[in-house]
């Protein structure tokens, strides 16, 4: 029998493990509440663009899709002219997409007087318009917008960058609450859910079980996505710019990334130059950036007396080739007389990612980064990234990033019928705050990091804290 001390200092202890308990179930809550409908948004768009170009060929394949006659293939810059001369007046070509597949159409983009964008495609043997699309309007760019922002703007990027913070919190609470004792291992339902089950508990226990088994993937998803969110994202590449551990070393302007004219350095820069010179690589009209060089200014071609004869297109793409980059590339066009083309390759492998900077008169490369010259954090972020989309290991890369995307939407639905089961009429079915306030220092201090790291969830979390205060301040637990 147990003394009255031990007693008292039992139930004191189960008491602290209930209000412990029911606290991270109110964070989890919070949590979820904002995170539920745009995961399901993440998680859908995800799947869809993991699979672009498998999708895109399909959808578009009167443009995208030609015979092999096996015959030779007309040049790029007459690819080119056929394309220039199917646009209205005024439209200028700023992209070429080079592929190696014969099976392909040549795509160049150009920027309309409108100031949208749109993409030319040309049989590369017969030299025959085969049709455009809107580089703003099509399918992919659409489902891209909604994953990255709601097609919101930059609101809309903002809630999807809180989102994946909030994220993180629902995760380790989400483990901390799975976490089973030896009495509740015995029971069942750790890694497995229990089928036998019936009501809230059967829901409870696949989302509980599902949400083990997709922890991992989750944190992945969030970690390797927020680097390119469009608050956080670029204020972190800046850190890791001044740590030496982003960018690569002169990339922001130093000598190897300019050119200027023999004698020129002591003459005031002209309007172009300065253009030039202030232009970033995530300004250029790229399909794909790499992380590392998106923020990197790019270098201008000293300009010269007109006429000045500018190198073709067919020297760029074989001065690419003999640089190493060969096939599935875009081709930044000049867009001034000062201006460079740039060849970005963005593979599957981060290892061969590779950005180059050509002189548009001389063929000169002003600028050569890869993936060797990049710092540390960068290597990883391209990894990630590469991951991420789905294409670092092809098909089955795409298949598992499906699968944890399609498995966070279930458990977005298995917790919101879990919370409409148990939610009173007219009300938000909150967990009530304990009676007892757990100490929970590693918790409060993890979460208190958290919101350093990331300040615009700094800021949430504490409006949620003042909401909960005065909305339900008076409302506590029994237990």
């Amino acid at each position: 029998m147990l003394a009255p001390n031990s007693t008292v200092a039992a139930a004191a202890s189960n008491a602290d493990v209930i209000a412990h308990r029911r606290t991270l179930w109110r964070w989890h809550f919070y949590a979820g509440l904002f995170v539920m409908p745009l995961l399901l948004v993440l998680a859908i768009t995800g799947t869809i663009y993991c699979f672009q170009p498998q999708i895109e060929p399909l959808l578009y394949r009167d443009r995208m899709v030609v015979a092999d006659t096996h015959g030779p293939q007309l040049s790029r810059d007459v690819l080119l002219a056929k394309a220039a001369a199917s646009e209205p007046r005024g439209a200028v070509p700023t992209l070429a997409q080079i592929e190696t597949d014969r099976t392909r159409s040549a795509e160049f983009v150009f920027r309309l007087p409108s100031g949208e964008s749109e993409s030319v495609y040309v049989n590369p043997y017969d030299g025959a318009v085969l049709g455009t699309l809107s580089v703003e309007h099509r399918l992919m760019k659409q489902v891209r917008n909604l994953h990255r922002g709601l097609m919101l703007g930059k609101t809309g990027e903002l809630l999807m960058e809180l989102a994946g913070c909030w994220t993180l919190v629902m995760i380790g609470t989400g483990i901390a609450l799975w976490w089973p004792d030896r009495e509740n291992a015995r029971k069942g339902g750790v890694w497995l859910p229990r089928l036998s089950l019936a009501g809230r508990a059967w829901w409870r226990d696949l989302h509980a079980v599902g949400g083990i088994w997709l922890a991992a993937g989750a944190l992945f998803f969030v970690l390797s996505g927020l680097p390119w969110s469009g608050s956080w994202g670029k204020e972190f590449k800046a850190l890791a710019t001044s740590a030496s551990l982003g960018y690569p070393k002169g990339a922001w302007g130093k000598a190897h990334v300019q050119s200027t004219a023999p004698g020129a350095a002591t003459k005031p820069a002209d309007e172009h130059a300065m253009h030039g010179m202030s232009m970033k690589m995530d300004d250029l009209p790229l399909k794909q950036t790499p992380w590392a060089v998106g923020a990197t200014t790019v270098p201008h071609s000293a300009e010269q007396p007109a006429p000045a004869a500018r190198v073709s297109l067919d020297d760029v793409v074989a001065l690419a080739a003999k640089q190493g980059v060969a096939d599935d590339y875009g081709i930044a066009l000049p867009d001034s007389p000062t201006g460079v083309y740039t060849v970005s390759y963005f593979p599957a492998d981060p290892r061969g990612e590779r950005t180059l900077h050509i002189d548009q008169y001389s063929g000169g490369v002003l600028s050569d980064i890869g993936y060797a010259s990049y710092g540390r954090v960068a290597q990883w972020i391209s990894y990630g990234t590469s991951l991420h989309m789905g294409r670092y290991f092809g098909l089955a890369n795409q298949i598992v990033c499906s699968a944890i995307s399609l498995g966070l939407a279930a458990l977005a639905v298995t917790g919101f019928v879990m919370w409409m089961k148990r939610r009173p009429a007219r009300a938000l079915g909150a967990p009530a705050r304990p009676v007892r306030r757990p100490p929970m220092r590693v918790w409060r201090g993890g979460l208190a990091l958290i919101g350093v790291i990331f300040p615009l969830m700094g800021a949430t979390m504490l409006a949620v804290w003042c909401f909960d205060r005065l909305a339900f301040g008076t409302k506590r637990a029994l237990a």
